[in-house]
């Protein structure tokens, strides 16, 4: 099995030294690991100033995959040593990518943690991956990859037998690079169909955890939580439901399954309540910070009075999908004239985001590391002043009434943090203390006498006049 990962030189991102540096792999060694059924090495077949082309190469043993098994009805059944395994990208590469390249899937970058955030153009390309070319762009398109699927000949000398179930697969996008590897490390599975594993519990952990931040919004969420979990419902049933807790989509648009229904409120009382404070609040103007993939920036862009919406990620392929979703391509010249979709992260001051009316952070805080929140609360509140901010963040206390969520486990595993009740209105009238802001505590979601509501709310207004500072 063989993946190109190639990255282009850009003003925000030199090679290969970022590229290196994001990897843990030096440019200018070979590096070999030992892997479940073979070895994986590491080395870079390109290095220029301009680009620079990462290599993974997965060596399988097909007979080591079956020695030891038991259950097998014929031990020297011709199919265990004479198949496609060594060739066809799978399972196989998803769980060495896993193993050799653990801090860039992770999000992990010690000493260089600025350039984990950075949109970088991506080529990556695999000879073998079995599926067919209309599967492969209903997964990775939504992404915001552009798929080139070609059909692999089966033989070359034989034109009659036709193609082999595989294609030669490339993808070309710019976005981060813990994005990229999460893309192929869920979905090569996925078009396995057949993992050499046991599917257990611990599966849709793995899942939340590696492609939660998109997954909960593709498309084809359902047909790729079936696959990955071994088709087994009961599985998919916890992990849709943790999945539709993180799901941004408009409510409208999400599916209607029976084992969603207790959940699916929230998702709608979240939104709501988000935009009845915006509405409160009576702005001209509303950034969406960590808008995602747009889904709170149509219903923003409904209020009346309202002529200007911005939208940030730190995610290119975020927002091409928030573009696409939002039909900028078909919007009015005055339509177009009140959204911007904004490359930016909130770690580092924007001067286009000064001045702004209302700012709204609805579940964002709790993905930054605390250490790491200062800086945030310096750029929302300091530089950015906005006249009020909504915040929203899980109750933390409220965790106990997810029966699938195991005690002391946070809602998703990319949560840095989740904070009860207490925690939460102390960090709030800290960051209105320091900065100048009254600060209003609300509820989101059916109040339980005992934990409180799954969500929680602030919503801060700065103070203007001395009797207010006082």
């Amino acid at each position: 099995m063989f993946l190109t990962i190639a990255a282009q030189r850009s003003p925000a991102f030199d090679v290969p030294s970022d590229l290196g540096y994001l990897l843990h792999k030096h440019p200018d060694r070979v590096q070999s690991f030992d892997v479940y059924g073979g070895m994986a090495q590491v080395f870079y077949p390109e290095v220029t100033a301009e680009r620079c082309t990462v290599a993974l190469l997965l060596e399988v043993d097909p007979v080591a995959l079956v020695r030891g098994r038991s259950g097998a009805r014929d031990g020297f059944a011709l199919g265990q040593y004479i198949n496609d395994r060594p060739y066809v990208a799978s399972s196989l590469l998803a769980v060495a990518m896993g193993k050799v390249f653990r801090s860039a899937l992770g999000g992990r970058c010690p000493g260089h943690e600025d350039l984990v955030d950075r949109a970088v153009d991506l080529e990556m390309t695999l000879p073998a991956v079995p599926g067919d070319p209309a599967l492969l762009q209903q997964l990775f398109s939504p992404l915001g990859w552009t798929v080139a699927a070609t059909p692999v000949v089966l033989d070359t000398t034989r034109p009659e037998w036709g193609d082999a179930p595989f294609v030669s697969l490339t993808l070309r996008g710019t976005l981060r690079l813990t994005d990229a590897l999460s893309h192929l490390y869920v979905l090569l599975p996925v078009l396995d169909d057949a993992k050499h594993y046991w599917v257990g519990e611990s599966e849709v952990d793995k899942l939340i955890r590696t492609g939660g931040a998109w997954l909960a919004t593709h498309p084809e969420r359902d047909l790729i939580t079936h696959r990955y979990l071994a088709r087994q419902r009961g599985l998919k049933e916890v992990a849709i439901q943790r999945l539709v807790e993180l799901d941004d989509r408009p409510v409208d648009d999400a599916v209607d399954d029976e084992m969603v229904t207790s959940t699916r409120p929230l998702v709608r009382a979240r939104h709501e309540a988000v935009l009845q404070a915006v509405r409160d609040l009576q702005p001209t103007s509303v950034v969406d910070l960590g808008c995602g993939q747009g889904a709170l920036l149509a219903s923003l862009l409904e209020i009346g009075g309202v002529t200007t919406v911005v939208g940030t990620e730190v995610s290119d392929s975020a927002l091409s999908t928030a573009a696409v979703r939002l039909h900028v391509d078909r919007m009015t010249e005055r339509q177009s004239e009140r959204l911007r979709l904004l490359l930016s992260s909130l770690m580092y001051t924007d001067d286009r985001l000064t001045g702004m009316d209302v700012a709204v952070l609805m579940e964002v805080i709790e993905h930054i590391d605390p250490e790491r929140l200062p800086t945030v609360e310096a750029t929302v509140f300091g530089s950015m002043r906005p006249r009020s901010v909504v915040v929203t963040t899980p109750n933390a206390e409220y965790n106990v009434r997810y029966p699938g969520l195991a005690p002391g486990a946070f809602r998703h595993t990319d949560h840095r943090f989740e904070w009860t009740r207490a925690e939460f209105a102390a960090w709030a009238a800290s960051v209105a203390d320091r900065h100048g802001y009254g600060v209003d505590l609300r509820t989101v979601g059916d109040v339980d006498d005992t934990v409180g509501s799954p969500t929680q709310m602030a919503v801060f207004r700065v103070r203007e006049s001395p009797e207010e500072v006082s």
